[in-house]
């Protein structure tokens, strides 16, 4: 990490995360701050790429993508042509919502988010006519249990 964590560091980075909406003041009053040095922090997280862009959290179900798959692609093409072929292909399609590269039997998994189980099958289709894949298990999610993208921030040692 080339940026230094202190306590009031990690307590503003945990309010952003609970709520990037919230105005500095409030952001101040709650970590016993006044609201320059609250905007001065975050301008030095944000300058050391420790914050990120800010987006929204849309419900998904309310919106009718009420399907989540899980993809577990195997492969048998591991030449450079054929990853940037298979990352353009997952760039280009919204319905995924993640795209990891794992270590094991597996080589890649996504995250797919769609209206349905036949929206599954038309990306499904679209995938493998773009990108040749060796193996693809699709498993539908029954019930999210737990989703966050909050970091364990108590974990940050302080310096």
């Amino acid at each position: 990490m080339t940026v230094r964590i202190d306590g009031t560091d990690r307590k503003i980075l945990a309010e952003l995360q609970r709520d990037a909406g919230q105005s500095l003041d409030e952001i101040a009053r709650r970590v016993g701050s006044s609201k320059t040095p609250v905007w001065n922090c975050i301008r030095k997280l944000r300058e050391a790429g420790v914050i990120g862009r800010q987006t929204m959290v849309l419900d998904a179900e309310a919106l009718g993508f009420e399907a989540c798959f899980f993809v577990l692609i195997r492969t048998s093409a591991h030449e450079a042509e054929w990853q940037a072929k298979f990352l353009k292909a997952l760039q280009d399609r919204p319905e995924v919502q993640e795209a990891h590269r794992l270590a094991g039997d597996i080589d890649y998994i996504l995250k797919v988010r769609v209206k349905n189980a036949r929206a599954y099958d038309n990306f499904y289709q679209a995938l493998i006519s773009e990108v040749r894949v060796h193996n693809v298990t699709a498993l539908l999610s029954m019930e999210e249990i737990k989703s966050t993208t909050l970091l364990p921030l108590e974990a940050i040692a302080e310096e």
